[in-house]
């Protein structure tokens, strides 16, 4: 973790984080962590518990997406294979040797949220190793510090993490897309059907498209260990704003309508006392991923070892640093010379010992 908070000192805090004479949050909001901020400006308006880290669920497939969109183009191809389809479901319905584009894809796995599509998209990015390096090399660039993706699809696994203000920054960097921003707005779509006879209408999980007006679109997730998550943006009076729900419940309203009542919060609110902002990328992140195939954060890393700060003006890394870190490796250095003098001051002892006469020894 960088010694400050990325995005500003107060977005360290575990609490609510508000400007100065803010009103009273709304009573039924049960997340765990979560954000409002300015998609234009990067204001953070408010939140609670910014930089807590949670599960993130399904709502990490905009990383998925965002390599996506950079790799391939709409009428790429995918064959649907068995491993497909044997993915711990929800599941939007491929059929084994079924040939879809990548644009069928990419907007069922935005609106529906299938891992049978996520296990399919990733092995089109190489595989699922390859996949959530360049997803972790993603998070990176945006500045994300907190996000370890170790699943495509946001299924649990070892390691998997993300926070409020990682999804504000992955969701504002996503919507950048023309391709995702027009999936994530998409309310309906006609996608093959699994037996291979036409088509079946799928909706999008979003209740926000249909119960909030000027909703540009949005995610959700669910899982056990992450419980309901969820990211969206909305757009009133010239201003657009993101909100971020993480380890939120249903009860007593749902976690969409908890996010119309934090967006309308949000637009009360004046734009020019913000608690922090986002930053807009990370730059040794830029030099990194401009590689077609991103090597730099891996599944394999240790969380946030890879970029720079909020402002982006120093790298948090000591170059020098080594696996042990900048403090830990002077100390193993240290303990390492000090076991060899021990070691051998005990063996010159040993053969002198040894060299006494057989009666003179202790």
């Amino acid at each position: 973790m960088p010694e400050k908070p990325v995005g500003g000192d107060r977005l360290g805090e575990c609490g609510p984080v508000l400007p100065a004479d803010a009103p009273r949050l709304p009573d039924d909001i049960t997340a765990a962590g979560w954000l409002l901020a300015d998609l234009d400006s990067g204001a953070v308006l408010a939140g609670h518990d910014p930089h807590g880290r949670q599960r993130p669920a399904s709502v990490i497939k905009l990383l998925l997406a965002m390599a996506v969109v950079k790799e391939w183009p709409p009428n790429a191809t995918v064959v649907a294979t068995a491993e497909d389809i044997a993915q711990e479901c929800t599941c939007v319905g491929l059929r084994e040797g079924g040939e879809y584009t990548v644009e069928q894809l990419l907007e069922v796995l935005m609106m529906v949220s299938g891992n049978d599509v996520a296990h399919a998209l990733a092995r089109k990015l190489g595989g699922v190793p390859a996949a959530l390096a360049k997803m972790n090399a993603l998070a990176a660039d945006s500045g994300a510090l907190d996000t370890r993706a170790a699943s495509p699809s946001g299924l649990d696994a070892p390691g998997m993490s993300t926070s409020p203000y990682d999804m504000a920054l992955i969701l504002r960097a996503a919507l950048k897309h023309p391709r995702i921003a027009r999936a994530v707005a998409t309310r309906t779509v006609d996608f093959p059907a699994a037996d291979g006879n036409g088509t079946v209408a799928l909706a999008n999980d979003n209740r926000l498209l249909t119960d909030y007006e000027g909703t540009l679109g949005g995610k959700t997730g669910f899982t056990d260990d992450a419980q309901h998550t969820f990211v969206g943006a909305a757009q009133r009076g010239g201003r657009r704003l993101a909100v971020v729900l993480l380890r939120g419940s249903q009860q007593p309203i749902r976690l969409s309508a908890q996010a119309a009542l934090l967006l309308d919060y949000g637009f009360a609110l004046p734009s020019g006392q913000p608690v922090g902002h986002l930053v807009d990328g990370a730059p040794r992140a830029k030099a990194v991923s401009s590689d077609p195939t991103p090597t730099g954060t891996s599944v394999g890393q240790p969380l946030g070892a890879a970029p720079p700060d909020a402002a982006g003006s120093q790298d948090l890394r000591d170059p020098d640093a080594t696996a042990f870190g900048t403090v830990g490796g002077p100390i193993t250095a240290v303990t390492f010379t000090g076991l060899a003098l021990t070691l051998a001051v005990y063996w010159r002892k040993r053969r002198a010992r040894t060299a006494r006469p057989e009666h003179e020894r202790g």
